[in-house]
């Protein structure tokens, strides 16, 4: 006969139902996804409409500048993108990127933040490794709305490391918005800028194998100068450079130092349109550049004297035909002892200066050399001091070539409709861009494993790299601002539905589970509750005794 379990077992049973029949409705975790409601009039407000009046113009604008920018490897190092295959089409990244000195200002009408309509800063450092830039702390930022009446400036602090040096550094940022009239706010609405005392950039070639000048493969025959010492390492350019790990305050030993002030300054404002009561939208990157020295503390050091200041504008009307890009390209004299070796302008934006090793015929003309290697066909020599070689053929082998170039102004406009009708227009230029490229010579004397792995630029550096973009509505930029729309009356929204439909098994699975575990704990008790009844044991009839016979 089976037993009744006891009644003490009656709740731990019901706890384990309730556990049990909890899994489903605790395994669905999806969010109800219910759209947001919209207005059946085009014309109305939505549901959730911002409180007051809001502004009625449109405007995009950034404009950014770097003081010096060095990249290691440039164009080696594929870019990724979200879009599939679309990594393909963009062009290549540096395997390393350093920006020094930066100063950026945006603003943007189409922000979904408040905080992110304008946005000024000014920072010591940037740093890109394959593409991927962390944010790097020490900086001073600004951010509308809410709107600030004053800038905020700051002394800025850039870490210590073996490839740049980076004297005091000075930075302001302010962001203006009017929570109103947006963009209109009669100053410019992000406007940020940044000073640096002294910079020094690649004290070594880090994407050179660090080889002494003993270990290359000369071709048969060939001898290096007298008194040059061939112990210096490639890193090092041959001595040119200090090496790896040896910074120094004032800039010796460095390819690049500007021992003087260096400033950049952002701006992104609005300005008048020709006959209109509307503005158009313009982005303003300016730089104040001094004395430049190449190979500091050499005695084949160069002097570049900027003479006209760098000054890049772009201004978006919102049409293709009456938005410019307006540059003041640079005048930087390359000079030696106070004397003009060349001159790069707009007529002459390139100038490559070959860098060798000196040769046995090259002491046999100039006499013994010293531990140099000769520089635009400027030669070291002991007791005779420089001597400048019109020909070097034969006499010098090019290891690499430095080369100086200015401006490089590139633009880009494009009529877009999203997320307004408008036409946004773009630009970039650089006041001083420096490569070390290396030769046919280099990669034929260096080992086969190190000549495969040769980029195509052993280093580049960008000195003052000024970017502005602008993008204005059709017809320019409307200052005003909307009229407050009415709450509509009581909690709902016209043609806004009563009741929500279930969109997931969230909403129907969790009311029906506390529905049966409430009846089931309804039932325990009830079954606790009624008395327990002793069954009567039916009585045992006896058989009557059979008679007995006799």
């Amino acid at each position: 006969m089976r037993r009744r379990l006891p009644r003490a077992l009656a709740l731990p049973v019901t706890a384990a139902l309730f556990a049990l029949s909890a899994t489903p409705a605790m395994a669905d975790t999806t969010i109800p996804t219910t759209p947001p409601l919209q207005p059946v009039d085009p014309g109305q407000a939505p549901v959730s409409a911002p409180d007051g009046p809001q502004p009625l113009g449109h405007a995009v604008g950034d404009a950014a500048a770097s003081l010096g920018v060095l990249r290691l490897l440039p164009n080696s190092v594929p870019t990724s993108s979200i879009m599939p295959g679309y990594g393909r089409q963009l062009p290549k990244q540096a395997a390393l990127e350093a920006g020094m000195g930066l100063s950026s200002a945006q603003a943007n009408s189409e922000a979904s933040l408040a905080y992110e309509r304008s946005i000024a800063q000014s920072s010591p450092l940037g740093l890109a490794i394959a593409g991927d830039a962390p944010q790097t702390p020490g900086g001073v930022v600004q951010t509308a709305l809410p709107d600030n009446e004053k800038a905020v400036t700051g002394g800025l602090t850039a870490p210590q490391n073996p490839l740049l040096n980076v004297g005091l550094l000075n930075g302001s940022a302010h962001a203006r918005w009017s929570p109103t009239l947006g963009p209109c706010v009669g100053a410019p609405m992000a406007d940020a800028s940044t000073s640096v005392a002294s910079i020094s950039l690649l004290n070594a070639l880090s994407s050179v194998p660090n080889l002494p000048l003993t270990g290359l493969n000369l071709p048969q025959g060939t001898q290096l100068a007298k008194g040059f010492d061939p112990s210096q390492g490639l890193q090092a350019l041959g001595g040119l450079l200090g090496g790896t790990g040896q910074t120094s305050a004032d800039g010796t030993g460095a390819l690049l130092n500007v021992p003087n002030l260096l400033s950049s300054r952002s701006v992104v404002q609005l300005v008048d349109l020709p006959n209109s009561k509307n503005k158009a939208v313009q982005s303003v990157s300016t730089l104040q550049a001094a004395d430049i020295q190449l190979l500091k503390g050499t005695p084949l050091e160069l002097t570049l004297k900027v003479a006209s200041q760098p000054t890049l504008k772009v201004t978006s009307t919102g049409d293709k035909a009456t938005s410019t890009v307006e540059y003041t390209a640079p005048v930087i004299t390359i000079e030696r002892q106070g004397k003009v070796l060349y001159t790069l302008d707009a007529a002459h934006p390139t100038k490559d200066i070959p860098i060798g090793l000196p040769l046995a015929g090259l002491s046999d003309k100039v006499g013994d050399v010293s531990s140099l290697p000769v520089v635009g066909g400027l030669v070291s020599t002991l007791g005779k001091g420089l001597q400048q070689l019109n020909d070097t053929a034969g006499l010098v082998l090019d290891l690499g070539v430095l080369r100086l170039s200015i401006a490089e102004l590139n633009q880009n406009g494009q009529q877009l409709t999203t997320p307004f009708a408008g036409y946004q227009l773009g630009a970039s230029a650089r006041l001083l861009d420096l490569q070390v490229l290396p030769t046919t010579a280099l990669k034929n004397v260096l080992p086969k494993s190190a000549a495969d792995a040769l980029p195509s630029s052993l280093a580049q550096i960008s000195l003052g790299e000024q970017i502005a973009r602008a993008y204005t509505p059709t017809g320019g930029v409307v200052c005003g601002s909307t009229t407050p729309t009415t709450a509509p009356v009581g909690n709902a929204a016209p043609g806004a539905p009563a009741k929500l439909a279930y969109t997931s098994g969230a909403y129907s699975a969790v009311p029906l589970f506390w529905s049966g575990t409430a009846m089931l704990l309804l039932g325990v008790v009830l079954v606790a509750a009624v008395p327990n009844r002793r069954r009567r044991q039916p009585a045992v009839v006896k058989p009557s005794p059979r008679p007995r016979a006799d």
